[in-house]
Order: C-alpha cells, then sequence, then structure tokens
C-alpha cells in the first residue's frame, strides 16, 4: 500500500513577521531551515522507501522538499513542481500585518476571511507591488487576485487527480512539500471532512503527517510523530 507524507513548509520571513503571505515568494528563516531538516530525519525515521517529491514553485516549498530529503539522503529523488500546490491567495491582505489588519477591519471580520471555508479577502489590485501575473513562472495561467480555501480546493484537486493519484494507484510512495492551505485541501479530500470543520484542521509544521492509503486512496492509516499534534488529526474516514 502507498504513502504519501504531507510537508508544510518551515517557518518564513513572513511567518516570523506575521504577516500574510500567500503567494508573495518569501525564503525560509534559519528556523525553517533547521524545521525542514528535521522534517526529512522524521521522514528517514519512518523506514518509508519514498519515490517522489512534488512541491509547489514557491520557494519556501520548495527549499522545505530539498533540505527534507537531503536530511533524509534523498536528495536523489525526482522532483515535480507546479502552481496549484501553492499557498491560498490572500488578496488585499497579502503583505499586511495580521494584528494590525485586525485592528483596521475588526477581529471578526479577519476571522472570517482567515477562517471561513468559502469567503475569500477583498482582491488583491492589479498592477500593485504584489501582483504576479507577469511572473514567467506563472506565464500562461490565471492568476488568482484571492482565493478562499474552496477556491484553493478547486486548483488543487484536479492537479491530484491528473498528476499524484496515478502515481499513488502505481504504489508510488510520495512526499509533498506545500503549504497549509494546499495541504489542507488534499486532507479534506482524503478524509472527507466536512466544510465547516477543515478550517479547524492543523497541518504540522517541520513534522511530516504520513498517510497510508489503499489502491482506492483510501486512508487506513495516518500518524504524526507529536502526540500533541496527533490529537488535532482528522479522523479516518468511516
Amino acid at each position: 500500500m502507498p504513502y504519501l507524507a504531507l510537508l508544510r513548509h518551515g517557518q518564513s520571513q513572513w511567518n516570523l513577521e506575521n504577516r500574510f503571505t500567500g503567494w508573495v515568494d518569501v525564503d525560509l528563516t534559519p528556523a525553517g531551515e533547521a524545521q525542514a531538516r528535521r522534517s526529512g530525519e522524521l521522514l528517514a525515521a519512518s523506514g518509508v522507501p519514498f519515490d517522489k517529491l512534488f512541491t509547489s514553485l514557491q520557494t519556501r516549498a520548495i527549499r522545505t522538499g530539498s533540505l527534507a530529503t537531503e536530511a533524509a539522503k534523498l536528495a536523489w529523488l525526482p522532483v515535480e513542481r507546479d502552481w496549484r500546490l501553492n499557498e491560498r491567495h490572500y488578496g488585499a491582505l497579502t503583505g499586511l500585518d495580521k494584528a494590525e489588519t485586525a485592528a483596521k477591519h475588526g477581529e471578526q471580520q479577519v476571522k472570517v476571511w482567515r477562517r471561513s471555508y468559502d469567503v475569500p479577502p477583498p482582491p488583491l489590485e492589479a498592477g500593485g507591488e504584489f501582483d504576479l501575473s507577469k511572473d514567467r513562472r506563472y506565464a500562461g495561467i490565471h492568476v488568482p487576485a484571492t482565493e478562499s480555501l474552496k477556491l484553493t480546493l478547486e486548483r488543487v484537486l484536479p492537479y491530484w487527480r491528473e498528476a499524484i493519484a496515478p502515481d499513488l494507484k502505481a504504489g508510488n510512495n510520495l512526499i509533498i512539500a506545500a503549504h497549509g492551505n494546499s495541504l489542507r485541501a488534499i486532507v479534506k479530500h482524503l478524509f472527507n471532512v466536512p466544510d465547516a470543520d477543515i478550517v479547524h484542521v492543523e497541518i504540522p509544521t517541520g513534522n511530516p503527517l504520513l498517510i497510508e492509503l489503499d489502491g482506492n486512496y483510501r486512508v487506513l492509516m495516518r500518524n504524526s510523530s507529536s502526540p500533541r499534534r496527533a490529537e488535532k488529526l482528522p479522523a479516518l474516514p468511516a
């Protein structure tokens, strides 16, 4: 039965500064690099013979995957990168300090933007500092101006079905190094998590979520090496 390891990127500079990051390409902090290496050590300790690494097109996920596989002595793994594994786009909140945003708009409104399943933040202004529509890595695609978790899932799932699921069907053990919300979308799909509950699911940082699947992508087992975090994992599907 194939295994899937979901690996959330380590701390980024904007995580440290408490800013909404989304699609902005922010690198890891030294602490984030250490978290990525520790993730690799945990992957190695799992004993699973991984076959391939998937990442988003964002540096913090790419470097997390690279540092983790190096630490696991798996630097040779083939890698596939795709924009559909990118973090959720935070629209006009991008770059803003989270505490200052709450003070300006009210904690309840910011909570709705951050934690509701289908309510996106206000859209990012075209042509602004964080408009990535002319970024070469996104040539030929429509870069969103904002996303809810629902919209994030709607771009992640087609990639799951076209690229990731066939690899699992072939029996390959996979690592996905990505982001809190793109990984949350995968968890929602695999565990059949209700819309109202998925926003409360925690995707561990620096602590791989290891999932064993059967041939029909049904979850047989899920495990986090941290007991505290394991308590917050979604229940196995009935």
